[in-house]
């Protein structure tokens, strides 16, 4: 099997990592032994672990997962000339990177936290002679999105790569309203985890505005319910996360 390096060993590294792990060899470099020895518990399987200051990252297939404000940090440590690095970091620029890091080509994408159980949705731009390759890689944890900027996996970014807080908001916020109402805590949760789970399925294959003219009849709970919703702008605050997230991103 193909082996691939994680260079950081955060909750990003070991999601994509559970994904990757029946499919390719795993290594993983940082700076704490007791760091990575946890990352290898986590993970399930025995792995190589090496020091950050004692790797050689030469013809390596990397995959990057450190903090942004780390990357100068990391490229005072790092020798050798990669085969290609995956950068996972938001907002980082190919330039920067490339300036940061030697490397054949550099690829950019970013998975979210579902790729731990092969549902991730990666989008990815970079040195297009690596495009087929970066396909196969991260199409073991789910699927893939070439896009043509830089620009459009920031904003991507800020909706799948910050999305799963975003919904788990909403999913937290139904079932405490329906704990208010007066179901059993255990019960609210079951309900929540089949609603998302039925709606996951259903909104891959409709429009969302199909979808809820589907379920609200005229002056029924549904329409009073989505009013509520809308009277607390809902709809203005997903955009606005958007928007926040993603000059967080260019920020960065």
């Amino acid at each position: 099997m193909q082996t691939v390096t994680f260079i950081g060993n955060g909750n990003m590294a070991i999601s994509i990592a559970q994904g990757l792990k029946d499919r390719y060899n795993i290594e993983i470099v940082g700076r704490n032994m007791d760091n990575l020895n946890l990352f290898e518990k986590n993970l399930g399987i025995k792995i190589d672990k090496y020091l950050i200051n004692e790797f050689d990252i030469s013809g390596k297939t990397i995959i990057l997962c450190v903090k942004p404000n780390n990357i100068e940090d990391i490229s005072r440590q790092v020798e050798g000339k990669a085969k290609v690095i995956y950068s996972v970091l938001a907002g980082t620029s190919i330039d920067k990177l490339r300036d940061a890091i030697d490397s054949y080509a550099i690829i950019r994408t970013m998975p979210n936290l579902a790729s731990s159980i092969g549902k991730s949705i990666n989008t990815i731009p970079g040195d297009i002679e690596f495009k087929e390759d970066a396909h196969i890689l991260f199409s073991a944890i789910g699927s893939t999105l070439w896009v043509d900027s830089q620009k459009e996996i920031d904003i991507a970014t800020a909706l799948a790569g910050s999305g799963p807080a975003y919904l788990a908001l909403i999913a937290e916020a139904l079932a405490d309203g329906a704990v208010k109402q007066g179901l059993k805590r255990e019960y609210a949760m079951s309900v929540m985890r089949g609603l998302f789970d039925g709606f996951g399925t259903l909104i891959q294959t409709q429009h969302p505005a199909l979808l809820k003219d589907a379920v609200m009849s005229p002056a029924g709970t549904t329409a009073y319910g989505y009013s509520a919703l809308e009277d607390g702008n809902v709809r203005a605050s997903c955009i606005d996360a958007i928007e926040r997230a993603y000059n967080r991103a260019k920020e960065l």
